[in-house]
């Protein structure tokens, strides 16, 4: 009997060729005899009964009992290789539908491995006596390669899992859809040719510049990160301070150190959605938009379908699944949550992390709660699966020298780019900083407004979204012309609309005062100045100071940030300790503009947090536990950005409106929900029990039925000035009409 994998496709061609996709992919980190038992037992189960009836275009019940097909090969995994090596292709296998589980059933009750192998071992018996054929070329499994030990089986598992997944995604396309599979390959240059296309275009933009210092040591930067790029240190740093070009310089590096060592891709990971476009747009300038992809939960598919054709727009989705493109710009959460994912759809990408070249730009606003497990992934990333890692950054966090007994672990070794750091900072300062004299004396919204009165172009960023709309409705009554509020409280559409006019007022000369959050400090491009700083961590201050003098356009004068004390300190949490460990340092003489400040700083820092993330690690390695692992638990807990806090709500502001009744007709899918990306706020979920219960947001009605999807109701529950407005929290009479 011919039994199939799929309607029209032989089971055996389908083993064979995940068995072929697993070894290729795994190559860098596994022997190809981990790939073939893989690739055999992860589709065992489909020779029973149920399933080969349920693939049967003649048959009506396509919800047979028994078409499960995961637990037959996890058993005999364990029952033909034994604990040691079955119980890991245990996980991989059954998990390969449903997400890897947990071992235990203490956190999942009965979706974990050793409740769900029981029902395994009876679907493997109904099938025993047809697998022989299947089973009869199983290799032997020896040991794990030398660089496995407990404390990294998890993601060593994790890669092999991202394997299987991609292989048995890639050939259920292939063999049910073969245009969209053969859509992927289409047309795709090397990184050799883009490497080409971009050395031609830089080098136009260097021919262009203006002929000045600034660019000169540009240039040197540049010229420094091409020549690191040819030595094969895995683990390296690029200290660059703000305007010296390190986003351009270290794609430069990137790019030299993949032709040379064979890399097969680089990814360029960025803090904050707020920023990814931009980076994204300004490597499209070089090496064509048809060939960056930009994967994160804010994209603009709206843009991305007036720049691109509808086939480049397939690729790119295609792309997005598995990450197999050459240049793909992303953000800290997709990347670090992916490393740490259960899920298949996550999981599928991460294999093809392994052999390619990792830049971590703003390296030191990894988040602290999570510092233990990024510091570990990127060790082993390095260490282990062919990962050249960059941490980029002005402000560089010493996680070389992280206390191991507090935090758990510290960066090994890593080697610096540039040589001798220090001289950029003195030779790029544009910016002179003025600390307050005594650090115990506040001053008042009144005062701080007053002084920013006196400059036609100048920032201020503060700690809070209460303080920017406090200062900002003072500065506006006294001058409204130009006067701008910027926080997260607007939505992404917004934002960079604001963002906008603020660069149109700037290039053209005009009045423009801003009052922003913290939003604006990581690498958005705008340049003021004169910056005003609430205290706050160093390395927020120094993010703002970016924004000052970006271009050294004042010289030879210098930019001026004026960093002043609050009437209130920053909230309680990780903002205050930032702002306490700068107080502590400021008892000392503090030159901003040496690498070795911001070591201090972070070593302080550091110390006084209360959580690394180290409860990850430990639910991951579970020393004296053989073969227990939390794959699950820690997939669904390891979230950069607290879900409890805040919940998404979608806003009522451009092309929403449209795309809202589109939703209520159409039902939820994934293209829709990705453009309504851009018309969502995350709200504290203290004001959201607020907003729901005064009318001012709803949960979305679809077909009949109430979602969890929140929608602002009014038009005038949104501001062109603030965004959703937190303190409208009463109607008026006709509006309460709907």
């Amino acid at each position: 009997m011919t039994y199939l994998a799929r309607e029209g496709q032989p089971l055996k061609e389908h083993l064979n060729e995940v068995i072929r996709f697993v070894e290729q992919f795994a190559e860098t980190f596994a022997p190809a005899n981990w790939g073939k038992a893989i690739g055999t037992l992860h589709d065992l189960g489909k020779i029973c009964d149920g399933f080969q009836k349920k693939i049967n275009p003649q048959c009506e019940d396509k919800h047979i009992s028994g078409a499960n097909h995961s637990g037959a090969g996890a058993a005999y995994a364990e029952e033909h290789y034994g604990k040691q090596f079955g119980r890991v292709l245990a996980y991989l296998v059954a998990g390969h539908h449903t997400g890897l589980p947990d071992y235990d059933s203490d956190k999942t009750a009965g979706k974990a491995l050793s409740v769900r192998m029981q029902d395994a071992k009876k679907e493997l018996d109904e099938i025993r006596s047809r697998i022989g054929d299947f089973v009869k070329d199983l290799p032997q499994l020896q040991d794990f390669p030398m660089f496995v030990k407990a404390d990294n089986l998890h993601l060593w598992m994790r890669m092999l899992f991202s394997c299987l997944i991609d292989a048995d995604r890639l050939d259920a396309e292939r063999a049910g859809d073969p245009e969209k599979s053969a859509l992927r390959l289409k047309n795709r240059p090397s990184l050799l040719k883009l490497k080409e296309r971009f050395d031609v275009e830089l080098q136009k933009k260097i021919d262009s510049a203006e002929k000045n210092e600034l660019n000169t040591l540009r240039n040197d930067i540049l010229s420094q990160c091409r020549e690191a790029g040819r030595c094969e240190t895995a683990l390296r740093t690029l200290t660059v301070p703000t305007g010296g070009g390190k986003t351009l310089s270290s794609m430069a590096f990137a790019l030299e150190h993949a032709v040379k060592f064979g890399k097969k891709r680089i990814i360029y990971v960025i803090p904050y959605t707020s920023i990814i476009e931009q980076t994204a747009d300004e490597f499209r300038k070089y090496f064509g938009a048809e060939n960056v992809l930009e994967h994160h939960s804010n994209i603009d598919l709206a843009q991305m379908k007036k720049k691109l054709d509808e086939e480049i727009i397939t690729q790119m989705e295609l792309a997005s699944e598995n990450w197999d493109a050459p240049i793909i710009v992303t953000t800290n959460v997709q990347f670090f949550e992916s490393l740490y994912s259960a899920h298949p759809g996550r999981c599928r990408k991460i294999h093809n992390v392994a052999d390619s070249i990792v830049i971590l730009d703003e390296a030191q606003l990894i988040t602290p709660e999570y510092l233990t497990p990024c510091v570990e992934v990127l060790n082993e990333l390095s260490a282990n699966f062919g990962t050249t890692v960059v941490l980029c950054t002005a402000t560089q966090p010493a996680f070389d020298e992280l206390n191991k007994k507090q935090v758990g672990v510290k960066l090994r070794e890593s080697h610096e780019i540039i040589s001798a750091p220090n001289q950029y900072y003195e030779l790029l300062k544009r910016v002179k900083y003025h600390f307050p004299k005594d650090i115990n004396k506040t001053s008042t919204w009144e005062e701080i407004a007053e002084e920013m009165l006196r400059h036609e172009k100048v920032l201020c960023v503060v700690n809070t979204r209460t303080d920017c709309r406090k200062l900002y409705e003072i500065l506006s009554k006294g001058q409204p012309d130009g006067t701008i509020h910027l926080s997260a409280l607007m939505c992404g559409e917004h934002r960079s609309e604001v963002i906008k006019e603020i660069k149109r007022r700037l290039e053209q000369e005009q009045t423009v005062r801003v009052i922003s959050t913290q939003l604006i400090e990581a690498g958005v491009d705008i340049d003021f100045p004169v910056v005003y700083r609430a205290l706050a961590g160093l390395d927020s201050i120094v993010q703002a100071a970016g924004r000052c003098n970006r271009e050294g356009k004042l010289n030879p004068a210098l930019g001026q940030v004026h960093v002043f004390v609050p009437e209130k300190p920053a909230p309680k949490g990780l903002l205050r300790k930032g702002e306490d460990t700068t107080r502590e340092l400021m008892n000392d003489a503090l030159d901003v503009h040496r690498p070795e400040t911001f070591a201090k700083y972070f070593e302080l820092f550091y110390s006084s947090l209360n959580d690394t993330g180290k409860q990850f690690l430990e639910m991951l390695q579970q020393p004296g536990k053989e073969g227990s692992i939390y794959f699950r638990t820690v997939g669904e807990t390891f979230r950069l950005i607290d879900d409890d806090y805040a919940r998404p709500v979608i806003v009522r502001y451009g092309e929403s409106p449209a795309l809202i009744k589109r939703l209520e007709k159409e039902g939820i899918h994934k293209e829709l929900m990705r453009c309504l990306q851009r018309y969502t706020v995350n709200i504290p979920q203290q004001n959201v029990s607020e907003l729901l219960h005064c009318g001012m947001i709803h949960q979305l009605v679809i077909h009949g039925k109430a979602t969890d999807i929140l929608v602002q109701t009014l038009d005038s529950c949104y501001s062109s000035e603030f965004g959703v407005d937190l303190q409208k929290k009463e109607m008026s009479a006709c509006e309460g009409v709907l």
